[in-house]
């Protein structure tokens, strides 16, 4: 029994070393090295106190501000400890109540909008914390977000242009909007 045992609990303790420790340290020590603002959370100062996270969206509700996509983590949105997808499917009478919903909710913040309204403000990320919109929702509620704001629409896409990111290595997905980017350079000025 000792000869089966012994090597079992060394290969424990040994794997448990490895996985547990020294792999995590590894890829946190190149992580910091190859990409240290990301590693570090990507936090986004201001006044020298942290106010967000360039990864993580935000619950934006007011019609001032541009809006993320539905968070998928429960009753507290864009909860990175809660993140996850939604599992439901598209035949899921949950998901086609909850896209109705907010369908709704945007229609009410801008009726005069009559353009279709874009499905990733409507559906959640796969993670539930995705704090990028495509251009075409950015381009939806630019009305409403102006007018809150006694803006020219020309002036908050100039204003909001440094955070429209193209396409990864330039070919890879579509372009998109950090919304937290832009609110907070919105309230900015």
């Amino acid at each position: 029994m000792n000869s089966i045992v012994r090597p079992a609990v060394s290969l424990l303790v040994a794997m448990t070393v490895i996985t547990g420790l020294a792999y995590p340290a590894l890829i946190t020590g190149i992580a910091s090295l190859a990409f240290p603002e990301a590693a570090a959370g990507s936090i986004i100062e201001r006044d020298g106190k942290p106010v967000a996270s360039r990864l993580i969206g935000q619950n934006f509700t007011d019609a001032k501000y541009f809006w993320s996509r539905p968070s998928a983590t429960g009753s507290y949105p864009y909860n990175g400890a809660a993140s996850a997808g939604s599992n439901q499917g598209p035949l899921n009478p949950a998901l086609t109540d909850a896209v109705k919903q907010r369908i709704e909710a945007l229609k009410a913040a801008d009726p005069a909008n009559t353009k279709p309204v874009p499905v990733d403000l409507v559906t959640a990320s796969a993670s539930g914390l995705d704090p990028h919109i495509s251009v075409a929702a950015f381009e939806y509620q630019l009305a409403r977000v102006a007018k809150a704001r006694n803006m020219n629409p020309d002036e908050v896409r100039k204003r909001s242009a440094p955070f429209i990111e193209g396409q990864l290595f330039g070919f890879l997905g579509e372009p998109r909007v950090n919304v937290v980017e832009v609110n907070l350079a919105l309230d900015r000025n």
